[in-house]
């Protein structure tokens, strides 16, 4: 008899999962939080090669080939002009409501279902599979459930009370698009800025627009509502006073910004102890969020979503398939998390380790290029013909 599973949350992980549980002959229904979908949510973010590749598998790419802007370079420099490294970093950058709006779309289109206002209270092991309780009321049932509900999981802490909390990297993201500016660059190519108070980054769409981010240092980490109570107006202020001095198109695209969005603090998870249990497991950031720095974190959770369906497709019994999958996945994202963990760790230095990392950047990225020494992270694809054996007890 064909599982049913229940999916909490509905980004980018949601759809995608339903997605890939579909073709493995199991049916997926989505429920979020939110009354509403991700509409106009969020900024932008990058799928690298090897999240394209997932998509593949899923018939998905051809889906978002003109969305965004391939993005198959980055340069590098700091904020006294100096050009540090050029480096190869294929993928394509999309606007993160335009990605969830094609995925959410295409989901629905092959019959997906997705119910909003949903938002997970708890969840309990039935004799027969698993029973979702949502806040409000109304509950759900199925063969198994699947957390893809991001940083703040709820499922994860149902799975282990223990759970760790999600660790604050000392950053801050805003960002936006501007228009009727002229920077230095040709489209497609992101710029990478290490200013001397702050981060910034940017790309040339191939119609005029940049977009672009900033990452402030906070050692503190404020609450959503503090963040949510920055105006546009005060984070122009703000950035305009951390990019002042330094050399680089930073004023000129924070002032073409007709409106720069509510910030969000950086976290990434060095390790989830458990990711399930017998009928309920984690994926994406639930399992294993990473700083933005790795230009990983969608593209792992696409990943997740087609392992997952491969394990549950091939190994008998949910609870050896769920194993099954955190034996696959496990050590390459830890790896990854760790691997942006030092990506972001040059963002907000000081003095003397900005002097340092720009003493030693240029010849480790020249030395990145010419050995490939990302290649584990780019080239890693999945077939999907392949079987998936059981875990040995």
């Amino acid at each position: 008899m064909t599982k049913k599973a229940l999916i909490i949350g509905g980004g980018i992980a949601g759809p995608v999962t339903a997605m890939a549980l579909q073709r493995a002959g199991i049916d997926g229904e989505v429920f979020e939080a939110y009354d509403h979908g991700s509409d106009g949510v969020g900024v932008f973010l990058t799928l690298a090669v090897n999240g394209l590749e997932a998509l593949r598998v899923l018939g998905l790419h051809d889906l978002i080939r003109d969305l965004g802007t391939d993005t198959p370079r980055m340069e590098i420099g700091n904020g006294r002009g100096r050009r540090l490294a050029s480096v190869r970093q294929p993928g394509r950058t999309i606007k993160r409501a335009d990605l969830y709006l094609a995925l959410r779309d295409e989901a629905v289109r092959r019959g997906v279902r997705f119910h909003y206002g949903k938002r997970l209270d708890d969840a309990s092991i039935t004799r027969d599979g698993v029973r979702a309780v949502f806040a409000g009321g109304g509950a759900a049932e199925g063969d198994l459930l699947i957390g893809a509900d991001g940083l703040r999981s709820r499922t994860r802490t149902i799975i282990d009370p223990a759970a760790p909390r999600a660790r604050h990297v000392g950053l801050l993201n805003t960002g936006g698009f501007a228009r009727g500016v002229a920077v230095p660059g040709e489209p497609g190519t992101f710029h990478f800025i290490f200013g001397r108070k702050c981060f910034f980054g940017y790309l040339i769409h191939p119609d005029g627009e940049v977009w672009w981010f900033a990452n402030p240092p906070s050692r503190k980490e404020p609450t959503r509502e503090e963040l949510a109570a920055i105006t546009s107006e005060q984070w122009r202020a703000r950035l305009r006073e951390l990019f002042a001095g330094d050399t680089g198109p930073m004023l000129d695209i924070i002032a073409a910004t007709e409106h720069i969005p509510p910030g969000w603090n950086t976290y990434d998870f060095p390790t989830v102890p458990t990711w399930s249990n017998e009928r309920m497991v984690i994926v994406g950031d639930a399992a294993h969020a990473t700083s933005p720095s790795s230009g990983q974190g969608a593209s792992m959770a696409i990943e997740d979503a087609v392992v997952l369906a491969k394990c549950l497709r091939d190994v008998p019994g949910v609870r050896d398939a769920f194993t099954a999958y955190e034996r696959l996945r496990r050590e390459r994202v830890e790896r990854i998390v760790a691997q942006g963990r030092r990506n972001g760790s040059g963002k907000a230095p000081g003095p003397v380790g900005a002097f340092r990392r720009d003493l030693v950047l240029p010849t480790i990225m020249k030395w990145v290029e010419k050995k490939n020494a990302l290649g584990w992270m780019h080239d890693y694809r999945i077939s999907w013909d392949e079987r998936v054996t059981a875990p040995v007890s």
